[in-house]
């Protein structure tokens, strides 16, 4: 086989390749992407240098640069998704090191972000929620947001801190107020986890011939910070009121957890809601120590003010 030296010093002598050669050449020389490296480092590169790393060369100048060709991660056009290019030295030659980009970076912490929020059977705008979107124009939001607001700046790991129970009727954003605290937590590399609790009781009674329950339940007693969403909605079972719901606010009051709630009932009517079981008993003792637990780990604050479920907040 014909060696690829020989290849190539045939190949210069052909006028059409020559031509395409030294506009390539001055079209990489001149690139205002290149011309200030070759500058910066014109006592190492040389011309030979040069027409060997051309391809490199040109590799480079046709991608995204500190992402200033790119709107977003997903429409990055480098090679390499995330990546951008940087020109080095290697050897003899010019080479091209890819590392992560700004928006590959962004990328990256968003993903952490999202990481440390799991949000179980409730819609995924409530991650979009932040505090600096939540509107102060009902007046009957103040009080909440501004204890949200106090959680945040003062909360710190292992330090007993109570949580929030949100009452109001429907609408008035009691979940996405929860959604900003969790979303202002990660930032801080905090932990949480937002459960829709009637859909939550009523995925562990499948989970019990599944042989999954204890998992689920550890993984909500356990979190850094639980927000359960419309306590009260639910048909509440003995079971689920005493086994499941008073397993996992017992553990989180000894364990110093924050825990938040959401309910379109207020304590009174939440006590009473627990006190009857769906076959109809009268349990009035069992309810008051869930009620009594509820209280500990979270301060009441009454929600008012118009329907938000068309607004952003």
């Amino acid at each position: 086989m014909e060696p690829i030296q020989n290849a190539f010093t045939a190949l210069m002598k052909n006028k059409q390749f020559q031509d395409t050669f030294e506009k390539m050449r001055h079209e990489v020389r001149s690139h205002p992407k290149v011309a200030p490296f070759l500058i910066q480092n014109k006592n190492e590169i040389t011309d030979d240098m040069i027409d060997k790393s051309l391809n490199k060369l040109y590799e480079y100048i046709g991608q995204s640069v500190e992402c200033h060709d790119c709107p977003t991660f997903e429409g990055c056009k480098n090679l390499v998704q995330g990546y951008h290019p940087h020109l080095i030295i290697q050897g003899k030659r010019i080479d091209v090191q890819y590392d992560r980009c700004p928006n590959g970076i962004k990328n990256d912490q968003r993903k952490k972000h999202e990481a440390l929020i799991k949000c179980l059977y409730l819609p995924k705008d409530v991650l979009q929620a932040s505090m600096s979107n939540l509107s102060l124009d009902d007046s009957g939001r103040f009080e909440a947001i501004s204890a949200a607001r106090q959680f945040i700046m003062s909360y710190e790991k292992g330090k007993m801190m109570q949580g929030l129970y949100l009452h109001g009727p429907f609408g008035v954003g009691k979940t996405y107020i929860l959604g900003a605290i969790a979303n202002e937590l990660a930032e801080e590399g905090i932990s949480s986890m937002l459960v829709y609790l009637p859909e939550f009781l009523r995925e562990l009674k499948s989970s019990i011939s599944e042989g999954t329950l204890e998992e689920k339940i550890e993984a909500v007693k356990k979190v850094e910070v639980l927000m359960l969403d419309d306590i009260g909605a639910e048909q509440m079972s003995s079971w689920a009121r005493d086994e499941i719901l008073g397993t996992i606010l017992q553990y989180r009051m000894l364990e110093k957890l924050p825990t938040f709630f959401t309910s379109n009932a207020d304590i009174t009517q939440l006590e009473h809601h627990l006190t009857y079981s769906q076959r109809g008993e009268e349990e009035r003792v069992k309810a008051a120590r869930i009620v009594d637990r509820v209280k500990y780990l979270a301060k009441p604050i009454s929600i008012s003010g118009s329907n938000r479920r068309h607004f952003t907040s």
